[in-house]
């Protein structure tokens, strides 16, 4: 990123890591760099060792006795969500022809949300487990919703617009109660807090959110679990995702995940306060912005990630307002920028949507320092008195 701006929007998409910078470095001269993983020749078959080693290491990174052998290289976390979707629900339905409805959460990112419409053209019924203000799907709200139709429950670790954590563990209880599959969309969560995985069926990462490159992502299947593949024509991945796999991507993800594993207590701890620090900040009385939600950072919430609401503001026009001043923030979500509808996050919770058109996200991980923070919290107070 440029030194004379400073970039919030980690949430996004966060700048690349060193650790990670220097593991492509480390491909680029290695002998088998460009060589196909797939290929039975020597320089092939050392790819593949090295893809062999990513496995192990983001599989150790996830936790929750999850094998290296369940993980799928994908292009990312939308390549994950659609293929965790699609591939789990026919894979439950393949196994017991009654399993034909899907639930969803209200909450989740749009690479989830908007499977449902090719979910439903498929012979699936799809439905949505409502969040609270605080933006929480609880256990309690899946429940009604769950009967031996169901085939798969999706719930999203942390949502991607107000770093609120959800309670995966009792929802997949509540999954498995009625027979169903749970996936998780932890793509937010990685990295950054320690998952909760142990009763989770399959779930989805992207190693662009932890300093990793773009466009490399995994989806972590329990070898148990039915996964209809969704793309065919090479037999790479155990037949569950074709395509020649990237292997500087990947071995440059797992330096980014063992690195933020190896630091995440610490690191949260430095986050969560800084981030309080911000929001105490931005939303003192008198100042006309709002904490989207009252949650404590470290405590059911991303540490970095501070979600708010201005009076008399626009996302828009705060968000231009504020790159002119050298300050990269977003929206809430960053996918669905160019958007004129309000965060459907936001509406969940029942956020009114004259309030909702005035939301501003902004995210960092410990790489920003309170300096900044601060520096920026005066640019955006400027703003908003004006």
């Amino acid at each position: 990123m440029a030194s004379d701006r400073l970039y919030l929007d980690y949430a996004a998409s966060a700048p690349l890591a060193e650790v990670a910078r220097a593991a492509e470095t480390a491909y680029e001269e290695a002998p088998y760099a460009g060589a196909n993983p797939n290929s039975l020749h020597t320089m092939g078959r050392l790819a593949a060792r090295a893809l062999d080693g990513v496995r192990t290491d983001l599989a150790r990174c996830l936790g929750g006795r999850f094998r290296p052998s369940d993980v799928t290289f994908t292009s990312g976390g939308t390549e994950s969500n659609n293929l965790a979707l699609w591939g789990l629900a026919e894979g439950a339905r393949g196994r017991d022809r009654r399993r034909t409805r899907v639930v969803l959460s209200a909450i989740e990112h749009d690479s989830v949300l908007d499977v449902a419409p090719s979910l439903r053209d498929r012979g699936f019924e799809v439905v949505l487990a409502p969040a609270n203000r605080e933006g929480v799907v609880t256990a309690e709200a899946v429940q009604p919703l769950m009967g031996p139709d169901v085939a798969l429950v999706s719930v999203m670790s942390a949502n991607n617009e107000t770093g609120i954590v959800q309670p995966i563990g009792a929802i997949a209880k509540v999954a498995h109660k009625a027979g169903a599959l749970m996936h998780t969309d932890a793509v937010q969560a990685f990295g950054r807090i320690a998952l909760e995985l142990a009763d989770v069926d399959a779930v989805s990462i992207a190693a662009h959110k932890i300093g990793g490159p773009v466009g490399v992502g995994a989806l972590a299947v329990r070898n148990r679990v039915p996964l209809r593949p969704q793309s065919f024509g090479g037999g790479q991945e155990q037949g569950r995702r074709a395509g020649t796999q990237d292997v500087r991507g990947a071995l440059a993800f797992a330096a980014a995940a063992v690195a933020c594993t190896a630091s995440l207590q610490s690191n949260a701890r430095l986050v969560a306060a800084r981030a309080q620090a911000l929001q105490d900040r931005l939303c003192a009385p008198g100042t006309g912005i709002h904490a989207t939600v009252d949650t404590a950072y470290g405590q059911g919430r991303l540490p970095g990630l501070v979600s708010l609401l201005a009076d008399k503001l626009d996302s828009e026009t705060m968000v231009l307002k504020l790159d002119e001043a050298g300050f990269e923030v977003s929206a809430g979500s960053a996918c669905s920028s160019g958007s004129l509808d309000p965060s459907h996050v936001l509406l969940a919770m029942g956020i009114p949507r004259n309030e909702a058109f005035n939301s501003l996200r902004v995210s960092f991980d410990e790489r920003v320092n309170e300096e900044d923070l601060m520096r920026f919290a005066d640019a955006l107070l400027r703003l908003v008195a004006a």
